[in-house]
């Protein structure tokens, strides 16, 4: 089975590499451009079969140099939400995914791609349907306008393709692999280094109608979106687009806390509620950005009904879960 990664050296894309290579597949073809040079740190431990650089594998794909591909996880994109560079945003989200589509269609390669929930942007409400869809940056724009391409040439569920399409929306995903991504980290990763240079960790004050630290997000730990995608690579035939979270929203403060409470108790420290937490200023509650304002999703939960409807019955870590282990994991490697 070969298969295709793009975004390989990515926090999501070197992931599903180290979920393939756990199932015994190697025959991976990893795509990526490694100008930032450090991230070839996310390849070093995988088995791939071979590496080319993004500028030149759309092309070369396209001509069918790769022989016969059984599936495209297409995880490469610009996923900066501050990035304010349309063009370049759309050429590297829009116009390449849509050259890759074709081609695997005319191929018959399966195509998983990362969609993301910053198509929903400024809705209260996170299904799979237009009316709900309302980015509130160019980069969720640039996401939802390839989900609106399919959806015209497949139907609204894929069900039109040649070989399976499968988009994910992706909620917040946090854990191993994401250390390049700077101010584009998950939480969990820039507080594991406040708590271990300060001793305390930082949130967003009172902001869109939620107290300090109380914004809510559907944080989702990775190892529960690769499981996700290896699902789809084993059932070719569920197709469409599927939010990917836990379904259950949880406030910033049960990650900052989760963050606390691990951290302490790897010093031989008990655990502490919120509000001494708090009341100890091991949480720092700061302003909330102006460059933001009007930019930011105060509450995200995935409603999950596509995904089981289509069997994908995985249960999904909570945050006090998933934070702990990704805790346990950085602590080891620093």
């Amino acid at each position: 089975m070969k298969i295709v990664v793009t975004g390989a050296a990515g926090f999501i894309g070197a992931n599903i590499i180290a979920g393939l290579n756990a199932r015994g597949i190697d025959d991976i073809i990893a795509v990526d451009d490694l100008t930032n040079g450090d991230k070839f740190h996310n390849l070093a431990d995988l088995q791939i079969a071979d590496y080319i650089d993004a500028d030149d594998f759309y092309d070369l794909f396209a001509e069918a140099a790769f022989g016969d591909v059984e599936a495209v996880f297409h995880e490469g994109a610009c996923s900066d939400t501050m990035e304010t560079d349309g063009k370049y945003m759309m050429d590297n989200n829009y116009t390449l995914s849509c050259e890759l589509f074709e081609a695997c269609q005319a191929q018959e390669a399966r195509l998983i791609y990362a969609s993301s929930a910053a198509t929903y942007g400024g809705s209260d409400t996170f299904r799979e349907f237009p009316e709900f869809e309302k980015p509130l940056n160019v980069y969720g724009y640039s996401k939802l306008l390839f989900d609106q391409k399919l959806r015209r040439e497949l139907g609204p569920r894929f069900e039109n393709a040649a070989t399976q399409v499968a988009g994910f929306r992706y909620f917040n995903v946090y854990g191993p692999r994401e250390q390049h991504k700077g101010r584009m980290a998950s939480v969990a990763f820039h507080q594991f280094n406040q708590f271990r240079a300060e001793g305390k960790v930082k949130l967003f004050g009172e902001y869109g109608g939620y107290g300090p630290g109380g914004q809510m997000r559907d944080f989702v730990y990775i190892d529960d979106v690769v499981a996700v995608n290896l699902w789809f690579l084993d059932h070719p035939d569920a197709r469409g687009i599927f939010n990917l979270g836990t379904g259950k929203a949880q406030p910033f403060n049960d990650v900052a806390l989760a963050v606390v409470n691990t951290l302490r108790q790897q010093q031989g420290d008990a655990p502490l509620s919120l509000e001494e937490a708090a009341y100890g200023s091991l949480i720092d509650y700061i302003d909330f950005p102006p460059a933001l304002v009007g930019k930011y999703q105060s509450y995200t939960q995935a409603d999950l009904t596509a995904l089981r409807a289509v069997g994908c019955n995985l249960t999904f870590a909570d945050v006090q879960t998933g934070v702990s282990a990704y805790m346990h994991v950085l602590a080891k490697a620093a």
